[in-house]
């Protein structure tokens, strides 16, 4: 692989702002985790917007840490404790996810709450497009998330014991009011199309209030494939993890194939030659993942795109916003404010598509 991911080796030394207490952290460990074993090295995953994660490396074997960031932080943000009780409910449940293993809410330890999981070995694919895969196993590749997805979807709340995970109804809304807040929190610059946006898309949201355990950031930088086949080996980043609107999550995922180019360093499907590439098309992918859920043909797709490009124009900008206080878990974290007017833009054309002025 040409592509490393934040679980394949994209590490560095603990950036300044993060730095922990290792020989603080290891004592911790060997009190808490059932067969850890020092000395500890401890690396930085260059990966991630929001929680710094890091990997932790011991004679006998290497795990994860994921922590809140330092400084002040936006209301209900960075929850590494709602982390740790999906992956764990999920783990129990049989479903992909790396082994959660201890959760530490004590700040003394390393400055902020944390947890800490097992380490799984495989790939990430920073580039949509899957350039180092031959054509039948990129088709495996999308098709087995397909089916991740689709299986996360039909998960049982109650048996997962998370009926209380989210509140209940007005997903759309909800999720449209958190975004705008957070996005007016902390804009750095005027944009007029997330003003139309905030205006426009609270009317247009369906009405419909199917719900599910959605994963909140369901894309290939956070699918972890087996070393060398074209599956799903573990769900990671579950810091967006709500109950929710499941064409939301599905719709997030199918970004992959309408954002603009440019807009992301992860590529995009927009233009790119599906059949050459092995790849379905995303009405053809939406209707796959339809028939493995029993869901019907989807209606009003233009406002799950609208809806989604703006959420993540929201995001980013909550990123620059944390650059600008010194918070953000990474170094180009700065320069994550220019995607946010091209995501905006191809938004407000979305929701221009289905009819809005």
């Amino acid at each position: 692989m040409s592509l490393k991911g934040k679980y394949l080796g994209a590490v560095a030394e603990m950036r300044p702002q993060h730095r922990l207490d290792v020989a603080r952290l290891e004592t911790w460990l060997a009190g808490a985790v059932a067969g850890f074993k020092g000395p500890l090295n401890i690396r930085q995953f260059e990966g991630g917007q929001s929680n710094p994660t890091y990997l932790l490396e011991t004679p006998d074997r290497r795990y994860v840490l994921r922590r809140k960031p330092p400084g002040v932080l936006l209301p209900s943000a960075h929850a590494v404790d709602r982390e740790f009780r999906v992956l764990s409910a999920l783990g129990g449940a049989g479903f992909p996810v790396p082994e959660a293993l201890v959760l530490c809410e004590d700040d003394d330890v390393i400055g902020s709450m944390f947890y800490v999981m097992a380490h799984v070995d495989g790939r990430i694919f920073l580039d949509c497009t899957m350039p180092d895969l031959s054509r039948d196993d990129r088709a495996a590749a999308f098709d087995s998330a397909n089916e991740t997805l689709a299986r996360l979807h039909s998960l049982d709340l109650e048996a997962l014991g998370l009926t209380d995970y989210g509140r209940p109804g007005n997903y759309f809304s909800r999720q449209i009011g958190r975004w705008t807040k957070q996005y007016q929190a902390s804009q750095t610059s005027d944009i007029p199309e997330m003003d139309r946006l905030m205006e426009w898309l609270p009317g247009a949201a369906p009405t419909d209030e199917t719900a599910s355990l959605i994963h909140g950031d369901y894309s290939f930088h956070n699918l972890l494939f087996h070393p060398t086949e074209p599956r799903v080996v573990g769900v990671l980043d579950w810091e967006l993890s709500t109950t929710g609107h499941p064409l939301g999550d599905l719709f997030y995922h199918g970004m992959e194939w309408y954002r603009p180019a440019g807009s992301d360093a992860r590529g995009t499907l927009k233009d790119a030659d599906l059949e050459a590439l092995g790849v379905p098309s995303l009405d053809a992918y939406v209707a796959r993942y339809c028939e493995r859920t029993g869901r019907p043909p989807v209606e009003n797709p233009g406002f799950y795109r609208a809806y989604n490009l703006f959420r993540v124009a929201a995001i980013i900008q909550g990123i620059a916003g944390r650059a600008r206080e010194g918070t953000a878990a990474t170094a180009d974290a700065a320069a994550q404010a220019d995607r946010v007017a091209p995501l905006a833009r191809a938004a407000w054309a979305e929701a221009q598509s289905v009819g809005a002025v």
